[in-house]
């Protein structure tokens, strides 16, 4: 099985959940609050992460992107880098 997904890493869960309530309500785009956000190299292509195949990432992403609803931002999802906002772009 494979995915893509973009995501958004900060260092503080109440940053995470507050980025998560402007995507939500409209405020910002996920695009737009990676590349102002998020921490991660990723972050200036939107949290573009490509396609990848379970196992490629850490246990806590796999999870949700492997399991969770396709087209929802779900998190804050807690990993040793730090909090992300996660969104499965495709699964097949």
């Amino acid at each position: 099985m494979t995915a893509s997904a973009r995501h958004i890493l900060v260092s503080d869960e109440s940053v995470c959940n507050a980025l998560k309530e402007k995507i939500t309500s409209g405020e910002m785009t996920f695009e737009q609050a990676a590349k102002e956000n998020s921490t991660c190299p990723s972050g200036a292509k939107g949290g573009e992460l490509g396609s990848f195949g379970q196992g490629q990432m850490v246990p806590e992403f796999d999870k949700v992107v492997f399991n969770d609803e396709v087209g929802v931002v779900h998190g804050p999802v807690q990993t040793q880098f730090g909090y992300h906002l996660l969104e499965v772009t495709e699964r097949s």
